[in-house]
């Protein structure tokens, strides 16, 4: 028994030796220095464009428009980012399309706000006006959020009783709000609630109504964010107490994001999202692992905030920090990136 282990060693210790000496070998003659420089494929520009592994187009981006009833303005703390007046909205719409950005996605925020969230589902509401006057206006693809939080008094996602954000009650209000937008001519809804079951309720709803072309771009793995601050300011949906952690998801989490895009996908979901994007490129990843289907991440609000601070302070190069951060969510795995530098990469694209 001892001699077939000393057999065992022996064997073993001469193939290690005969590895080592083949890899130095292959070394010499295949594949290492200074046979090998890697430097040489970053000589000159012309060189790294050519043999760069990730391209960003601005067919890859996706421009977020707030609309109000009022005169709009910009927003404190997202500099460069405006609400506008629903009659003015078709103005950047044509900016937009002008850059070679496809697609605009709208947030709207109404004059008046009750715990049902009837301006949501408002035939005569202000995202469903902006879609008719960009449509009337533009070529754009217009996607159009679904939710219900800068709608209600209360700030939450869905139906409130005795403190509790109910989940089933809410469906039947986002499916109400997805009709009442594809009626005004939207070509994509974007369920942003993270309610269970939504998509499907849509889906249901949609079809019923004739609108079986309609899109559903899911916002499928939304983590409970500090990155959403700046955004809503703009949208005024901050929650009135609580937090949206019951719905939204906990960020150290990524294997429940993929049973998140699972379900939605099952439920009839055409695009998937993850949001935010800088801070959770692993899920976008995985996403991208998990399935054949167009994903979307959102650079959001906060992320573009820090950005332009960190400009307006001199701390950063803003545009290729910018640039950076896009290449990075595109490398991860992203088909469309939803960012406010939409238009200012358009035109560092266009050069």
């Amino acid at each position: 028994m001892l001699s077939h282990r000393i057999f065992y060693l022996k064997v073993k210790w001469g193939s290690m030796r005969f590895l080592d000496l083949f890899h130095k070998i292959d070394n010499i003659f295949f594949m290492g220095f200074p046979y090998t420089r890697p430097r040489r494929l970053r000589k000159n520009t012309l060189i790294r464009d050519m043999v760069a592994e990730t391209e960003l187009s601005v067919k890859d981006l996706i421009y977020p428009i707030f609309v109000e009833f009022g005169k709009g303005g910009e927003v404190k703390s997202m500099p460069g980012v405006f609400r506008y007046n629903v009659r003015d909205v078709g103005k950047i719409a044509k900016e937009v399309e002008a850059l070679g950005i496809p697609a605009v996605i709208l947030f709207g925020i109404p004059d008046k706000k009750d715990e049902v969230a009837s301006g949501a589902y408002d035939e005569k509401g202000v995202v469903q006006e902006a879609i008719r006057e960009i449509k009337e206006k533009t070529e754009l693809v217009v996607i159009a959020d679904v939710c219900l939080c800068e709608y209600t008094s209360h700030g939450h996602c869905g139906v409130v009783k005795n403190g509790k954000i109910l989940n089933d009650p809410t469906l039947e209000l986002l499916s109400k709000t997805a009709v009442s937008l594809a009626k005004a001519g939207a070509d994509v809804v974007a369920p942003s609630d993270m309610m269970d079951g939504r998509v499907s309720a849509i889906r249901k709803a949609l079809d019923k109504e004739g609108f079986e072309d309609v899109l559903i771009m899911a916002y499928s793995a939304k983590y409970a964010s500090a990155f959403y601050g700046p955004f809503r300011e703009a949208a005024e949906s901050a929650p009135a107490f609580g937090d949206r952690s019951t719905y939204q998801m906990d960020m150290r989490n990524a294997r429940e994001a993929l049973k998140e895009v699972k379900m939605d996908i099952e439920e009839g979901a055409d695009i998937v999202m993850v949001k935010p994007a800088l801070s959770y490129l692993d899920i976008i990843y995985r996403v991208k692992e998990l399935t054949n289907i167009p994903v979307a991440a959102y650079n959001v609000s906060g992320e573009y905030a820090l950005i332009k601070a960190g400009e307006k302070l001199g701390w950063v190069d803003g545009k290729k920090v910018m640039m950076e951060v896009l290449y990075s969510i595109k490398r991860a795995g992203a088909d469309l990136i939803l960012t406010y530098f939409a238009k200012e990469v358009a035109l560092i694209l266009k050069e």
